[in-house]
């Protein structure tokens, strides 16, 4: 049994309430580690050594920032099967998609920001020939860091190379559900050099830990990720201490398909967006709406596709579609199928705990991919994120009324639109409320340009020089001539 401990100021720390959290392996539901219940003093001890390392942090030279950053990648690079098996054994996802995309994304992560600082610009602007004015963009103190479950190791990267690339200290908070990249980060980081103070972790629940860190007074900027009514208590405590916050929410995504679309591409990705990760990814496209003229064609070739998806032991390279991250999260997924039939929908396919699983993970929290047809778009599972693998089919008749049932919920995360006609991909992107939209791919990342949601789905824009902005702060300096 795995102990998991705190890291705070360099240094592994038991947490001050002296509990520990059960950490399960969802595709078999066997307790595999024990993580530390922390709670405001451990957060408070994490801020007090960020807050000391600082000064010294920020003063640390670009250059210098860069080859630590660089050295971080190379540590993470040399662990790659390790940390792709353990995120594996940890969230339930399968260990091909966590050598395709967690542990590249995390290198990448560390290797994008530790050069883009090599490369930034200031504004200057001369005054009527009286004033030369110029900008700095200066880092803020200590960035607290909260990252979700469902891509445990990609996402924490994704907020801790940025911030302190860009010269802050931090805190971070991952899931209590999928510790254990965040755990081995720690002792990788160490190995790479980092300061003490710089990068802290703090385990524990939301909302003790986490609603800590949102709320302490020395912690003056919030990038979360996670579900939109845990962002909307993020902003309800940072909001009276005026923080900078980042919030990346749920989303709803529709993945609209007109039939002079490749089919078969579309079918292949559709297959991708819908069901990688178990549908755990934000940026899943749960609502597939298709142009009637090609929906049976449609629907016939993704049904078939569907079905002959391979469920398993996630530490199977043959595996393609993994565990749900908890028992509790399993219920509440099958809740919303059951919610389908209700509502008048058909199930197509799945919907149901697969039978015949190895022996290995017969007690794991599987359900098989489902399709759901004939629901009316102002129904709850068609409005409320689902987060699991089950989309629904809708057939369309115009791009104005798909536009319509693209922007029907409250979400606007992201979305993809398939056709060959270049002129309706441009005015169909732009009229979709989301805050990326994908033309004839999907989950196509590029890490320098922004990205974030509109609506319910989230507050800010990271990526790029976009990250850098937000873990900085913008200072005019006026020098008279």
């Amino acid at each position: 049994m795995q102990r998991v401990a705190n890291f705070i100021d360099g240094q592994f720390r038991p947490p001050c309430s002296g509990k520990y959290l059960p950490d399960a392996e969802p595709a078999t539901g066997r307790v595999i580690a024990e993580i530390p219940e922390g709670g405001p003093e451990d957060v408070d001890a994490a801020v007090a050594a960020a807050s000391r390392a600082f000064p010294g942090w920020r003063r640390t030279p670009a250059e210098e920032r860069s080859r630590i950053l660089l050295r971080v990648a190379d540590r993470i690079e040399e662990n790659f099967e390790e940390l792709a098996r353990l995120e594996s054994r940890d969230n339930g996802k399968t260990v091909g998609l966590a050598r395709r995309m967690d542990v590249p994304r995390a290198i990448l992560n560390f290797r994008f920001f530790a050069t883009a600082i090599l490369h930034a610009e200031s504004r200057a602007h001369i005054t009527d020939d009286r004033a030369l004015n110029y900008t700095l963009r200066q880092p803020l103190g200590v960035a607290g860091l909260i990252s979700p479950w469902n891509l445990p190791l990609y996402l924490l990267t994704w907020k801790i190379a940025p911030a302190i690339a860009a010269g802050n200290c931090c805190v971070a908070k991952p899931s209590e559900l999928t510790p254990l990249t965040a755990a081995r980060l720690a002792e990788l980081i160490v190995e790479a050099g980092v300061p003490p103070g710089v990068v802290n972790i703090v385990h524990g629940y939301g909302a003790s830990a986490g609603r800590a860190l949102t709320a302490h007074p020395n912690v003056p900027l919030l990038s979360f990720t996670g579900g939109t009514k845990t962002g909307a208590d993020v902003m309800a405590h940072a909001g009276p201490l005026f923080k900078k916050v980042s919030l990346e929410l749920g989303g709803k995504n529709p993945n609209i398909v007109f039939a002079d679309a490749d089919l078969e591409q579309a079918v292949a990705t559709s297959i991708q967006s819908s069901f990688a990760n178990q549908g755990e990814i934000c940026l899943c496209g749960s609502r597939l709406f298709v142009e009637r003229t090609c929906y049976d064609e449609f629907l016939d070739r993704f049904l078939a596709a569907t079905k002959r998806l391979r469920i398993g032991d996630p530490q199977d390279d043959a595996t393609e579609v993994g565990a749900l991250v908890t028992e509790a999260h399993r219920r509440k997924v099958e809740g919303y199928v059951a919610l389908a039939e209700e509502e008048g929908g058909e199930i197509l396919t799945g919907g149901k705990r697969p039978a015949d699983l190895p022996e290995r993970v017969r007690d794991g929290w599987f359900l098989e991919p489902t399709v759901i047809a004939g629901l009316d778009c102002n129904r709850r599972v068609m409005q409320e994120e689902i987060f699991g693998p089950v989309v629904t089919v809708t057939p369309f008749d115009s791009p104005d009324e798909a536009i319509a049932y693209a922007n029907g919920t409250r979400y606007g995360l992201s979305a993809s639109v398939w056709t060959r006609d270049l002129q309706k991909a441009h005015r169909v992107a732009a009229a979709i409320d989301s805050g990326t939209v994908w033309v004839n791919t999907w989950l196509l990342r590029d890490l320098r340009v922004p990205f974030g949601g509109m609506k319910e789905s989230g507050v800010g824009r990271e990526g790029g020089f976009d990250s850098l902005d937000f873990f900085t702060e913008a200072k005019n300096v006026c020098v008279k001539l």
